[in-house]
């Protein structure tokens, strides 16, 4: 079952949520907007017309991309919650059925590294395990609706980045996974001290179901922005788009 099938029930919403809520919906009163301005674009379209379109509302995304950078702040911190608010069981999320989580081969695992970096040399689970670690309680927001909080602990992206002389300057970070799955975030988010390449969940090894063994856990963006069966990573200034934001899905994906 993917992440468009599962729609666990919505929970009630605590105070600090409902802060949140209110914060998100005047975002998207501004995407709103800014997406009205679109629709003002396309009076002189005809809308059978499928390419103009597109190019309309493709520029218009970009346009949104933009306005979510501008807004992002790189040192707010997503909210943080307590052991006991953990969501006990974890939903699995993906593009395919749970039977079809890849099998990766974790003794022979190497974590590929290109791009504008200085040190391009792939890397073990050990050498990732040796690097500092940090551990984190956040919750992932999925675009269909659903929320839930988990424990993440791994290297905080901005120190790995460091440790293979990355062009901090670039203006993305891809990632290619071992199921097929792509992504790619902002350097900015990139930086962000709340931004993680997981190791563990709930204090122990990454399960296959969330993502083993190397997922990104960006608590300041969107569910399907956080790549899980991680296996290269690369620095770019050319945008390298997703899995999903290549099928219209808002590249930026901020919370």
């Amino acid at each position: 079952m993917n992440d468009k099938q599962r729609r666990p029930s919505t929970p009630a919403l605590e105070p600090d949520q409902k802060k949140q809520l209110v914060n998100l919906q005047r975002r998207l009163m501004l995407r709103s907007g800014l997406t009205l301005g679109g629709i003002a674009m396309l009076t002189g379209c005809n809308l059978q017309d499928g390419d103009q379109v597109d190019k309309v509302l493709w520029a218009m995304s970009r346009w949104n991309d933009r306005v979510q950078a501008w807004l992002f702040s790189g040192q707010r911190l997503a909210q943080t919650y307590r052991p006991d608010q953990i969501t006990h069981p974890f939903p699995f999320n993906a593009f395919y059925p749970e039977y079809n989580v890849p099998e990766v081969d974790l003794a022979s695992y190497r974590l590929e590294v290109s791009g504008k970096v200085e040190k391009n040399a792939p890397w073990t689970l050990e050498q990732l395990q040796r690097l500092p670690q940090q551990s984190q309680i956040t919750r992932l927001i999925c675009i269909e609706g659903w929320s839930a909080i988990g424990q993440w602990g791994g290297v905080p992206l901005r120190s790995f980045l460091q440790h293979v002389g990355a062009d901090l300057n670039a203006r993305y970070v891809g990632f290619k996974c071992a199921d097929r799955y792509y992504s790619s975030i902002d350097m900015a988010t990139a930086l962000h001290p709340q931004t993680l390449l997981a190791l563990d969940f709930g204090g122990k090894a990454l399960p296959a179901d969330y993502g083993y063994p190397l997922r990104l856990r960006v608590p300041t963006k969107l569910g399907f922005k956080n790549a899980k069966h991680i296996a290269a990573i690369f620095v770019s200034d050319t945008n390298p788009g997703g899995y999903w934001e290549d099928q219209g899905y808002n590249w930026f994906s901020g919370i």
